[in-house]
């Protein structure tokens, strides 16, 4: 038994949306929460945990990270996927989508299995919740940092044997032939999101809106971007009530542009991811992402060409920066590494919130949002 004491929980209220709550102490019997309690009624012989006034939220989600710690998703290797969850841990995050590139589909396949041995042994640190594939059914004039001479077609036959282990496919909707596609992955309970496209605003808005499509990859980046005349990708994105992933990095989004989507949404469907790679957490120097060179300086993370690569941003520094870019409250920001992602994968029910029942996942930090405690399954990770 697990207790937490003295801490500010970010729970949900009786409509759903996150809030404070600062009084009583949280239980967890095992890998559950059980609840709340008085601190008078906290079991003798359970381990107590004092926060110490910091905040106690729900474990984070990162459904898009290509790699970090030195380690990247299309290695291909059990080792690489542990660095992973070792550092998303560290980092407050409970579990993570690993995310493949336009690479070789051989590579692509290897580096699937491997995340499916992991999902069954599951290594140390952040729990690994399927796999998010970007590409290759992508645009070649919205590439970014993927290899164009990897891009295909959208083909089904090649997704269905790993159905059970993808959870998100990024596309390009305009090079599809029809809507097939998505209608079979949508069967298989696979999201499909737009992203590294070249869409006009009706194709990306009648892909939400008649054909199912609820997730945007990266906002801003590798899509059209938004005018008066041309509204774009990125116009329909604020136009929808799909869920919208951004990079809350400063580099891959302006702070001017992360309060526009805020406000643009009203504050909901909004998705913070780190889409890091290897790269995050060494430092600067070369480095590599899907057998490209990488150079990183800083905050910043190029190709050779120049081209914005992943970032090395981790998931702690992405609410803190988004939180102080828009001024939302707190527990708004938090339903953004939480239960949004947590809806999106169809899992809300098990994990991103403090409901009794739910897995004890959570995290305890700062009002600089340093990680001073990482709980995975009711266990103490670090802290």
């Amino acid at each position: 038994m697990l207790a937490i004491k003295n801490g500010k929980f970010i729970v949900p209220d009786e409509q759903g949306n996150f809030v404070f709550r600062e009084e009583g102490a949280l239980l967890c019997d095992g890998e559950k929460i059980e609840g709340f309690v008085t601190e008078q009624e906290i079991p003798a012989g359970a381990e107590v945990v004092d926060a110490q006034g910091n905040y106690v939220s729900p474990g984070f989600l990162n459904v898009h990270i290509h790699g970090c710690a030195g380690a990247d998703t299309m290695d291909g290797t059990e080792e690489a996927l542990a660095q992973m969850a070792g550092l998303q841990a560290e980092t407050g995050v409970t579990g993570f989508l690993p995310t493949t590139m336009t690479c070789r589909w051989h590579e692509v396949e290897d580096a699937l299995a491997t995340v499916q041995e992991a999902m069954e042994k599951q290594p140390a640190g952040a729990r690994i919740l399927g796999a998010h594939m970007e590409g290759p059914f992508i645009s070649p004039a919205k590439k970014g940092a993927q290899a164009e001479e990897n891009i295909r077609q959208a083909d089904y036959e090649l997704v269905k044997p790993w159905a059970e282990v993808v959870k998100i496919i990024t596309l390009a909707p305009e090079e599809l032939p029809d809507y097939s596609f998505v209608d079979k992955c949508h069967a298989a309970g696979i999201t499909v999101s737009i992203g590294h496209t070249a869409a006009d605003y009706d194709t990306a808005w009648t892909a939400v809106q008649e054909h199912g499509i609820h997730h945007f990859t990266h906002v801003y980046n590798a899509m059209t971007g938004f005018s008066h005349r041309a509204p774009g990708v990125v116009g329909a994105s604020f136009d929808t009530s799909a869920n919208c992933e951004i990079i809350a990095d400063n580099v891959h989004s302006h702070p001017a542009a992360q309060r526009l989507l805020y406000h643009a949404k009203g504050g909901k469907n909004i998705i913070l991811i780190t889409d890091s790679l290897r790269a995050c957490g060494l430092g600067d120097g070369p480095s590599e992402l899907g057998g490209q060179e990488v150079f990183v300086k800083g905050e910043l993370a190029t190709l050779k060409d120049g081209t914005i690569a992943g970032s090395v941003a981790t998931m702690n520094r992405c609410v803190k920066i988004f939180w102080e870019n828009t001024g939302a409250q707190l527990p708004q920001v938090v339903e953004m590494v939480t239960k949004t992602p947590a809806a999106e994968l169809g899992i809300y029910d098990e994990v991103g919130s403090l409901d009794a029942g739910k897995r004890a996942d959570l995290v305890i930090f700062d009002d600089d949002v340093q990680i001073k405690a990482t709980i995975i399954g009711g266990v103490k990770y670090r802290g």
